[in-house]
């Protein structure tokens, strides 16, 4: 069972000049008592609010679950804001604090990162959704350091094959930016549902899906407007997978009697119309590899990635609102994807080939499922 989860399509850090206050910076949550004021694990928050639903509050949860469990005290520090200067002000101040080892939150510590794990030989870091980079694009991950990535193209596949196995055949996919995370997202939602059509039997065509990126991860009236007109063309269900995008979304999902299916986190709680979510589950990998820390196999070095096959993506069945998909229905995908019964996980194409190159969305072969791209 996932834990908690990350956040789709956070936008690209930005570097400015301007360093956090660091009377501003630190919040705690800690439970367990430090005596000397000191905290092992630290905590530092992304641009949102450590109660967010997602991105911080997936990361906080992993980090409170194991350190309650394992009675370590922890503390999370809230950088004033988004730049790289306020990222590594707030790294220091908890290592000032005791902190052995960080956890952060998101793609925009990948340039913080790669300074800090220099900086701070001794301590170790945990970069979920990223590698540490410099400006450049260099990546360079130390034996302090080690970078999670997550497989959302097997997120994409289990929530466009859910949807077609519970009898959708009109879908939309509106992503935010084209980032890989988001791209990925998208083409596995594409081959789900054209692996569903196929194994149901149905014809060429029988399955259109719109598909489109909005250019940002904002909620705004023209993403609202837009997903109405989707929903008034006869979409049935669109894949919200950009932030705040999903809001519009589900805005207008709300007014038009569709559906929508939610990204990263379970995001039933945001609007009746989710029927289900395609989630990260951020939790699962905080936890393990704090696991692997305490218990001194710490991965440093290297860049991991949770797919299925170490409950690192699912949909929520607990809460999903499908119609024909059942439980018994997803553990058998979901055990295919785990096992790579037949290349079903290995064989799904993502955002690059094998040589890197970046592949587009008419690049993948489909016949059941005809895509439309819309610009």
């Amino acid at each position: 069972m996932l834990l908690s989860l990350a956040a789709c399509g956070s936008p690209a850090g930005t570097t400015q000049n301007n360093s956090a206050q660091s009377d501003n910076t630190t919040k705690s949550d800690s439970t367990v008592t430090s005596d000397n004021g000191k905290f092992e694990i630290a905590m530092i928050t992304d641009i949102g609010t450590i109660d967010d639903k997602s991105f911080n509050q997936g990361t906080w949860e992993g980090v409170k679950k194991y350190a309650e469990e394992k009675g370590i005290t922890h503390k999370y520090y809230k950088p004033t804001e988004k730049s790289n200067d306020a990222y590594l002000t707030a790294i220091d101040l908890a290592v000032k604090g005791g902190a052995k080892i960080v956890v952060t939150p998101g793609f925009l510590f990948e340039e913080p990162i790669y300074i800090a794990q220099d900086q701070y030989p001794d301590v170790n870091f945990i970069l979920i959704d990223g590698n540490p980079h410099d400006a450049n694009y260099n990546y360079r991950t130390e034996k302090n350091t080690v970078g999670v990535l997550f497989a959302e193209e097997q997120a994409g596949y289990l929530a466009g094959y859910a949807a077609v196995k519970d009898g959708y055949t009109k879908l939309g996919f509106m992503g935010g930016m084209a980032v890989p995370a988001v791209v990925r997202y998208g083409y596995g939602f594409i081959q789900g549902a054209e692996a569903a059509a196929e194994e149901m039997g149905l014809a060429p065509g029988s399955i259109t899906l719109n598909y489109h990126y909005t250019g940002g991860f904002d909620a705004t009236p023209e993403v609202q407007t837009l997903a109405a007109s989707w929903y008034q063309s006869g979409i049935e269900v669109i894949f919200a997978c950009g932030g705040a995008v999903g809001n519009s979304v589900m805005a207008a999902a709300e007014q038009s009697n569709g559906k929508v299916i939610g990204v990263d986190v379970d995001q039933s709680y945001e609007s009746d119309t989710v029927i289900t979510s395609a989630m990260k589950g951020l939790g699962e990998a905080v936890y393990a590899l704090l696991d692997q820390y305490y218990k001194g196999t710490f991965p440093g070095g290297q860049s991991l990635i949770f797919s299925a096959k170490n409950n690192g993506v699912g949909l929520p069945m607990e809460t999903s609102k499908f119609r024909k998909f059942t439980k018994a229905d997803y553990d058998a995908i979901y055990s295919k994807l785990a096992n790579d019964t037949d290349g079903i996980a290995s064989k799904l194409v993502k955002d690059t080939d094998a040589s890197g190159k970046p592949v587009n969305v008419t690049d993948l072969k489909t016949s059941a499922v005809t895509v439309k791209v819309i610009e």
